[in-house]
């Protein structure tokens, strides 16, 4: 139906002189022209006017319509102070939802219900390894916005104090478990989260280094702006986890240097964290056995002595590295890293329960070595490989092993000839031995397609008993 003469009338006395990317600034009608002013300017005529006797008017909040970011398939846009808030379809497995825009720009978020979740970590070179690519859920996967994305600054520079976030370039370990939980909470209808994720590094080459290094230092100013960027959202801030990855790089001279290393570097991440107002943290950490004859074996060993002698510290081992296949560089494929962040997902959902089987025990029966084990249930062993004596002077060799059917929990080698050597010591999954196949009776299904299990901790015992004892 045509325009009436009263409506083209009305038409030309309503119009826009300027318009911005975020709606109209400056309007006409009737009586005169209309300007929208920001909230920012409201604030400050706020802060200004009580000055000339003047009573400052009411701030609005959450009641100022406004249209979504351009290009965007959004709708029902509102303003809620410096934020744009919307519901849309977006790039992603999160499907339609609500997302909000800073009214400066920048990347779009999730708007999520309940703390921003922090995962951080800190390592050597390795801890920086990533999957390319973006994540399956972009705007609920992020990092500060210093254009650094999610592995960090390698020690090289301080990080930068930021209160804004945007998406992830690669995936990271830490970005990779966030994907992990956003996967279990979709398919069970659960609420999805927003995830802060950064990984510090630096060329650190002990575990004392690390405490005192850049990498705590870059690491506590991301915890900064987790929180800073909560508040900038009106949301609390929680961190996860931390996630621990620092064996490999360790020059320490002995086990107990690497472990004492380690505790220095959960202290000073810890106390930072609390002066943050942060509780202390969960640790989380894969323990690594590297290659035969070329992983540092002071450090393997002080990964066992930490696995059970940790302080006060909430650590937890999510997983031994030998479950996990390398590529032609000796580093993790990359389904191989998707089942690393699956691992420690699951670490991180049982924390209180969570226990790989723990070599502890081993004592010379004869021509039997009895190792007593600690685990969450009974032990299987797939194939006996991964056993063998290290320090041995008289060659002998093992030539079966089984559970022991006293205790579910304890593994029975038995040996050709009573072993003799001063350093005589039973080798497990490391010490140049292959990676083991003794595990405990938790499964679960992997996105790779293959069945995951919770395999024991390598361990480097010494033999007790017979004319060792």
């Amino acid at each position: 139906m045509a325009d009436t003469p009263e409506d083209e009338a009305l038409t030309a006395s309503h119009g826009v002189v300027l318009r911005a990317k975020n709606g109209d600034v400056i309007r006409y009608d009737p009586t005169g022209l209309v300007l929208r002013l920001s909230d920012k300017v409201v604030e400050d005529l706020a802060l200004r006017l009580p000055e000339r006797g003047v009573a400052a008017p009411a701030i609005a909040r959450n009641v100022e319509a406004t249209d979504p970011p351009e290009g965007v398939d959004g709708w029902n846009a509102r303003r809620d102070g410096d934020w744009i808030r919307f519901t849309a379809r977006l790039r992603g497995a999160q499907g339609t939802r609500d997302f909000r825009q800073h009214i400066d720009g920048g990347d779009i978020i999730a708007d999520t219900n309940g703390p921003v979740l922090g995962i951080l970590g800190i390592g050597g070179a390795r801890a920086a390894l990533a999957n390319q690519g973006g994540a399956d859920f972009p705007h609920h996967i992020v990092a500060p916005a210093d254009d650094i994305g999610a592995v960090g600054h390698a020690g090289v520079e301080a990080a930068a104090k930021t209160d804004r976030l945007e998406h992830l370039r690669e995936m990271t370990h830490e970005a990779l478990v966030a994907q992990t939980v956003l996967h279990w909470r979709m398919a069970d209808y659960g609420p999805l989260p927003l995830f802060f994720t950064r990984v510090e590094t630096d060329g650190a080459a002990t575990a004392a280094d690390l405490a005192t290094g850049r990498a705590v230092e870059n690491l506590l100013i991301n915890a900064a702006n987790l929180k800073a960027s909560a508040d900038l959202m009106g949301k609390k801030a929680k961190v996860l986890c931390v996630s621990l990855d620092f064996a490999l790089e360790d020059h320490s001279a002995t086990a107990t240097d690497y472990r004492d290393g380690m505790l220095a570097t959960m202290e000073a991440i810890s106390a930072g964290l609390w002066s943050l107002g942060f509780d202390r943290p969960l640790f989380v950490s894969r323990f690594e056995s590297g290659l035969p004859d070329v992983a540092p074996q002071p450090a393997l060993d002080g990964q066992w002595e930490l696995s059970w002698n940790h302080g006060d510290h909430r650590l937890i081992h999510s997983a031994p590295a030998y479950m996990f296949d390398l590529d032609t560089y000796d580093r993790p494929t990359e389904a191989a890293r998707i089942q690393q962040a699956e691992m420690t997902a699951h670490a991180i959902a049982n924390a209180a329960t969570w226990k790989c089987p723990t070599l502890h025990l081993a004592e010379l029966e004869g021509k039997t070595l009895r190792v007593t084990a600690r685990a969450s249930g009974p032990l299987t062993l797939d194939s006996a490989e991964g056993f063998g004596l290290t320090g041995c002077e008289n060659g002998a060799q093992i030539t079966d092993i089984a559970i022991a059917k006293d205790d579910p929990q304890a593994i029975l080698l038995n040996l050709d000839k009573v072993p003799e050597g001063a350093g005589l010591r039973l080798a497990y999954a490391c010490a140049g031995q292959p990676r083991g196949y003794l595990r405990d009776d938790w499964s679960d299904d992997s996105t790779t397609g293959v069945i995951l299990h919770r395999y024991a901790l390598p361990a480097h015992l010494p033999v007790t008993g017979g004319r060792h004892a």
